[in-house]
């Protein structure tokens, strides 16, 4: 960022410190997301974790395309949990354990906050 970014950036944040007043960005956010119909799901590897922002009553093969044109070719199955799950019982072999952790196939519809693992030909 340019030292006048920073500069109001942080003229910003002395502002709303001093005034006691929040941000709204969070709900211009949310309220942009609603607007546009729009969710976020994740994927999850050793190197990265990842939100991809997709428009709802995407299917499976759909949000599998917004990572590559190949995953939406290709897609057998997505393995599915939601974040919230997660959370809830502390790692996949738990949420595995409890039957949180499953199998959707091309008709799923991905729902915000999934976590998802998509598996098919070639990847």
């Amino acid at each position: 960022l340019s030292p006048v970014c920073l500069g109001s950036l942080r003229r910003a944040a002395t502002y709303l410190k001093d005034s006691k007043g929040k941000s709204t960005i969070k709900k211009i956010i949310m309220s942009g997301y609603k607007a546009l119909r729009l969710c976020n799901y994740f994927t999850a590897g050793k190197p990265e974790v990842r939100a991809w922002t997709v428009r709802k009553g995407y299917k499976a093969p759909q949000a599998a395309g917004v990572i590559h044109t190949d995953f939406e070719k290709g897609f057998i199955c997505a393995e599915v949990m939601a974040f919230e799950d997660l959370k809830q019982h502390g790692s996949i072999a738990a949420c595995k354990t409890a039957g949180r952790y499953r199998q959707e196939g091309r008709n799923y519809v991905v729902k915000d906050g999934d976590i998802c693992l998509f598996k098919g030909n070639g990847f």
